[in-house]
């Protein structure tokens, strides 16, 4: 006998648009989220139970279109669902688990962050919604970082621009930094402490810094041999 399964009935993510189409206005709506990826790729580099999308559909509805936030964390998903990776985010295929964060990078062309995406992510569960506006691109009266959590169903603006969330276990904020060689302002992720994760330029550095090092010891050490060989003694045997 066979047992009916109304999922498959639904489309699947080939057959729905990947994107609304909607190219992005600036680089930095790419550039912040991607940063925001490749620091948890490091640091949660041995898990996969999470994905983080970059201006990737979601499908909460066959009949609906998708809602396409700049950046957006799920949990409790796999990272990684065949070889070549997913075409959009839909729900029927991620048991209905809902992006647990979502993220907005303010533009200059206004896109209804603060209102319409508040209503729309909210009614989908998503636990954190972030309005980032680099520069000036906020509107007037907002804070260039506004962090909001979903309380009775509707979202409420938390007092800090650095905020822990124990159920990601993460916190995020802003400061100045540097990524693909361009020193401003971006989102970064921090542990409990406050400590700022290391980004990927951070660990080439680090990297380089260790080989350096190895490489000015290495020579010290073989200009003490020489002047010791100079002295007569022999430097194997000390």
């Amino acid at each position: 006998m066979l047992r009916y399964k109304p999922t498959d009935c639904l489309p699947s993510s080939a057959e729905l648009p990947d994107s609304d189409d909607t190219p992005v206005d600036n680089e930095l709506q790419n550039l912040v989220p991607n940063l925001l990826a490749a620091i948890l790729a490091w640091v949660w580099g041995d898990r996969t139970d999470w994905f983080f999308g970059v201006d990737m559909g979601v499908y909460f509805a066959p009949s609906e279109p998708p809602l396409v936030p700049d950046g957006f964390l799920s949990l409790g998903v796999n990272r990684f669902v065949d070889v070549d990776g997913r075409l959009s985010y839909v729900f029927w295929e991620e048991e209905d688990i809902p992006p647990i964060l979502a993220l907005e990078v303010v533009s200059k062309t206004y896109g209804g962050e603060y209102e319409r995406k508040k209503i729309d992510y909210a009614q989908l569960g998503i636990l954190y919604y972030i309005i980032y506006a680099p520069g000036r691109r906020g509107r007037r009266g907002r804070k260039p970082l506004e962090i909001h959590r979903l309380e009775h169903g509707e979202y409420v603006p938390l007092p800090e621009e650095r905020v822990w969330m124990p159920e990601i276990g993460l916190a995020i904020g802003r400061e100045e930094g540097v990524h693909q060689g361009w020193q401003r302002e971006w989102l970064f992720w921090y542990d409990q402490a406050g400590h700022r994760l290391a980004t990927p330029e951070d660990l080439a550095q680090q990297t380089k810094q260790a080989q350096q090092q190895t490489q000015q010891a290495q020579q010290k050490a073989e200009r003490l041999a020489a002047k010791l060989r100079e002295l007569g003694i022999d430097p194997s045997g000390i």
